[in-house]
């Protein structure tokens, strides 16, 4: 087993200890063991048909996935009462994309939510989506609300390319953020331009890709067609989420478990390092909506 390999079994060990260990969760700041914690929500939604034969996103399937999963997190009925919830008339919404050409964000998600943003009375001018050169970006620079949306898929560098991790084109020298497989990548979430700006999380897990070697490694291999996003407020317990469908999937795939190497630690340490959420599944509450088959979490 590589050095710093974390396995499945570990990883659930491992969070469990972190929140027994009194680690500040999102919900309840500062309380943690002190009385129960109200879980964080995370939503899982799928559909068989979010994708055509070919494997390309279909973009209407996609839209309904997503106002389903924000309806669903903020328990209401309606979706544009939800959007209406999350997004303000009067906010500058920055939409994080992200454009690896392997597996980017499908551009018709992000034509959803921007497309959702004006629905509840933001001005087309005042949204911009985009992964590189944020700094340079009017709107992103003067955002009061963030969108943070990416595909999952396993890192040469961190382990795991998270919702986390997809904030480090906020600064100009990422490579200053790669020290110990990324460990303090939250630490990007406390700058200015970031910090209580980010309403919703978006991870995209249509086709995530749960094996890689090198740092620009992608093979159609190890992907596969799951079909489904996950969204939730908390970014820590969507990547944690994530950690666990990868490792899972990994598990069905090589019929055995196979560790990340480098190991996700920047999820955990999110949490217990740095504060900005809960990694330990037992305060997730992963609600799972719309396709059940092969769902593995």
């Amino acid at each position: 087993m590589a050095k710093n390999a974390l396995t499945r079994r570990e990883f659930l060990k491992a969070t469990s200890s972190a929140a027994l260990a009194g680690a500040v969760f999102m919900n309840s700041p500062g309380r943690a063991g002190a009385e129960e914690v109200k879980k964080t929500r995370v939503v899982l939604v799928r559909d068989e048909n979010a994708l055509d034969a070919d494997l390309k996103p279909n973009g209407p399937v996609l839209a309904d996935m997503l106002d389903k999963a924000v309806a669903k997190l903020v328990d209401t009925k309606n979706p544009d009462d939800a959007w209406g919830q999350i997004i303000k008339p009067d906010d500058v919404v920055g939409i994080k994309t992200n454009v690896w050409g392997y597996l980017p964000t499908p551009e018709a998600l992000n034509d959803a939510i921007a497309e959702r943003c004006q629905r509840v009375g933001v001005e087309k001018g005042n949204i911009s989506a985009r992964d590189r050169d944020l700094l340079d970006d009017d709107v992103f620079m003067n955002a009061t609300a963030l969108v943070n949306i990416r595909p999952a898929r396993t890192h040469h560098w961190s382990g795991v390319g998270s919702l986390l991790k997809n904030y480090i084109t906020f600064v100009r020298e990422p490579w200053t953020y790669h020290d110990d497989s990324c460990a303090d990548l939250a630490k990007l979430w406390e700058l200015p331009v970031c910090k209580g700006k980010t309403r919703l999380n978006v991870l995209v897990v249509l086709t995530p890709l749960f094996h890689g070697v090198g740092p620009h490694h992608y093979n159609p291999e190890f992907t596969w067609a799951y079909k489904g996003l996950l969204v939730g407020f908390d970014p820590v317990a969507v990547d944690a989420t994530a950690v666990r469908l990868l490792m899972a999937r990994r598990e069905v795939f090589f019929k055995e478990e196979r560790p990340l190497a480098p190991p996700a630690k920047h999820v955990f340490l999110a949490d217990t390092r740095h504060h900005l959420g809960t990694a330990d599944p037992g305060k997730i509450d992963l609600v799972k909506i719309g396709w059940q088959d092969d769902i593995l979490i």
